[in-house]
């Protein structure tokens, strides 16, 4: 039996899980917000050990981006992400975990064809779009000024 698109729509409406939109994002702004104060917490540790502002903004992306890892790899940042959302992906910890999720994952095909194939899979498109981005601003901003 096929359906046509308005029959289709009606299941899909009726069968879909309601979200609690608000609940939702109460969840994604606190958790993400902790993501971000956790950084904030680096920053100052960093600068009171005696590094420049610049060099302990460095050190806290550094750390944020190693931790993101590190909780992918252990399979908790799925877990996370699921009561955050997009208080997780939103920070720099969203990136990390969208370059380690996918070389974990493909692990079992080897590391070049495996690991270093998918690395970049999901984050890949991120990266060249921004690049190029990143060049036509500076492009324009040469001309400009």
């Amino acid at each position: 039996m096929q359906m046509d698109k308005a029959t289709y729509k009606k299941y899909a409406e009726k069968s879909a899980k309601k979200s609690n939109v608000l609940l939702n994002v109460t969840k994604a702004f606190i958790i993400g917000g902790l993501i971000c104060c956790l950084g904030e917490a680096f920053m100052a540790l960093y600068k009171n050990l005696g590094a420049s502002l610049e060099n302990a903004r460095l050190l806290e992306s550094v750390t944020l981006i190693f931790l993101a890892a590190l909780v992918t790899g252990f399979g908790f940042f799925d877990d996370i992400a699921k009561h955050a959302g997009a208080g997780t992906i939103v920070p720099i910890t969203g990136f990390a975990n969208s370059v380690v999720a996918p070389a974990i994952d493909s692990k079992s095909e080897g590391f070049i064809m495996g690991v270093g194939a998918k690395m970049f899979i999901i984050a890949g498109p991120v990266i060249v779009y921004g690049t190029i981005a990143s060049i036509i601003y500076g492009i324009v901003y040469y001309f400009i000024k």
